[in-house]
């Protein structure tokens, strides 16, 4: 089992940023690849950046060149970085750890363990 707690979410005014945070604990040993997901209400679920087990990261088009994600092994947290927040990007952000090698891609679906999600509101 994987445990993931989320935590940074909140209100932020466009142009600002905010950092997320995941703490992992269990059997972390068994994740291959994190990722951080967000979905507003009446959209579809969408991956919005993942990070594996070697550090090779992914980022959805609507992510690249704003948000960052990385990694603390020592901490087994692992972070994402919102800079330059839009109106758009509000929505809950939910951490996702993936144990299986499923999935036609290293960050595909199907991610096994689900954070309880934190909201991020971004005025404009």
């Amino acid at each position: 089992q994987v445990q993931l707690v989320e935590s940074g979410g909140g209100l932020v005014q466009a142009g600002g940023s905010l950092r997320l945070s995941c703490a992992t604990s269990g059997s972390t040993f068994r994740i291959n690849a994190m990722g951080w997901y967000r979905q507003d209400q009446g959209k579809q679920r969408e991956l919005v950046a993942a990070i594996s087990r070697v550090g090779s990261t992914y980022y959805a088009d609507s992510a690249k060149g704003r948000f960052t994600i990385s990694r603390d092994n020592t901490e087994n947290t692992v972070y994402l970085q919102m800079n330059s927040l839009k109106p758009e990007d509000a929505a809950v952000y939910y951490c996702a750890a993936k144990t299986n090698r499923l999935g036609s891609t290293w960050y595909s679906a199907t991610y096994d363990y689900w954070g309880q999600g934190t909201q991020v509101t971004v005025s404009s």
